[in-house]
């Protein structure tokens, strides 16, 4: 026998004695998970010893078991998959979290708990483990716009924070169970840790992102002036934020709600007792000049420049709704659309035109709006994107 062949049986055997391990392992795994699957989870409360031995995983097929048992349909590639092999499962698109009853979210919040508490890095979902305890950017580790998004929402949502504004948003946090909106909620509730925690979020996307600059940082610029490249990269909402935040930090007093919203949980944000508008330096106002320039620049680029694919890719199906919609807003169209109708009203440049038609587009209006209509087919919802 040559040397290369004997090194290919020893090696061959090596990889066998690995997968019969492998195999080994999975079915004790299996074995550990397959006890709780005849348990009636709406009758019988599971303690934190039964199930602290489970995996990470085993632990998600857990919930989903609780959850599949009333026939929800998840977004979560394995827990679906499981489901579906399930004789049980009976999917059902009209479920509900109603359906619920106490023993079933107490035992939902229990291995809610040891996920979170199993998980590397701080997930959406894990919040509520988290108001007493001040997170570490090492902690928040790394996430998509989308997830560092429903993790600042989530701490607010928690105190039953509806956001109205943002209608994804909304029906996210009303998808989950523990959601209860309470319409006198107010940004002073939050706990001082809850408000560090905030501000520990937003910093640690920003340093995720390297950006220059992002909303949170205008104090840095109250005696420094702001440049168009330090305001590249960011979103049309995120500068609306920026722009804002100058007046917020003399205590502006803001109309538009979600505005009102976002600045009162903002630690720094201390309201000024009249309604009357601040007294800005020379600096803020030449600030405000330069992003509302860059704003217009960008909104104006609609009308004149070609929108590539590329300029579209990662954007969420939601933003990419929003974007096609401004090239209509701009010619006054009116929306049947509710909350389009409300977010285009609270832009000053936004005149409605009830004689509005399409025939108002300009050859490059039309082919941006077809362009982005291209793209949202195959766009990621944000609802898609994150389950919590």
């Amino acid at each position: 026998m040559s040397n290369t062949t004997a090194k290919l049986g020893r090696a061959l055997a090596a990889l066998a004695l690995v997968l019969v391990a492998a195999a080994s392992v999975a079915a004790q795994d299996s074995d550990a998970f397959k006890k709780f699957e005849a348990v009636d989870f709406s009758k019988q409360k599971v303690s934190r010893d039964e199930l602290k031995d489970l995996e990470l995983s085993d632990l998600s097929l857990l919930r989903g078991v609780v959850f599949g048992r009333h026939g929800r349909v998840f977004k979560e590639r394995d827990i679906q998959a499981y489901l579906k092999d399930q004789p049980w499962y009976k999917p059902d698109p009209n479920f509900s979290n109603s359906a619920l009853n106490e023993t079933e979210r107490a035992n939902l919040d229990l291995i809610r708990e040891l996920e979170a508490d199993k998980h590397d890095q701080i997930e959406p979902g894990d919040l509520r483990w988290w108001q007493a305890r001040e997170m570490t950017e090492e902690k928040l580790g790394t996430h998509s716009s989308a997830e560092w998004h429903v993790m600042r929402a989530e701490v607010e949502a928690i105190h039953g924070k509806s956001f109205d504004g943002e209608p994804w948003l909304q029906q996210y946090f009303e998808d989950r169970y523990w959601y209860k909106p309470d319409p006198a909620y107010n940004p002073h509730s939050l706990s001082a840790t809850e408000r560090h925690n905030l501000s520990a979020i937003e910093a640690a996307q920003r340093q995720q992102r390297h950006a220059a600059i992002s909303p949170g940082d205008m104090e840095l610029f109250e005696n420094r002036l702001v440049n168009e490249d330090m305001l590249r990269g960011l979103s049309l909402y995120e500068l609306r934020l920026l722009r804002n935040e100058i007046y917020a930090r003399r205590g502006r007093q803001f109309k538009t709600e979600w505005l009102s919203q976002y600045f009162y949980s903002q630690p720094w944000y201390y309201p000024r007792d009249d309604k009357g508008e601040p007294e800005l330096s020379a600096t803020e106002r030449k600030n405000i000049d330069t992003i509302v320039a860059y704003e217009r620049k960008l909104k104006d680029s609609l009308s004149a420049q070609p929108i590539t694919p590329g300029l579209l890719e990662g954007m969420f199906l939601e933003d990419a709704r929003k974007l096609r919609n401004e090239i209509y807003a701009r010619h006054g169209r009116v929306f049947k659309d509710r909350w389009l109708q409300k977010y285009f009203a609270s832009f000053d440049w936004y005149k409605p035109n009830p004689n509005y038609t399409d025939a108002a587009l300009t050859a490059v209006e039309r082919q941006n709006a077809a362009t982005i209509a291209a793209y949202e087919k195959k766009a990621t919802s944000v609802m898609a994107a994150v389950e919590g």
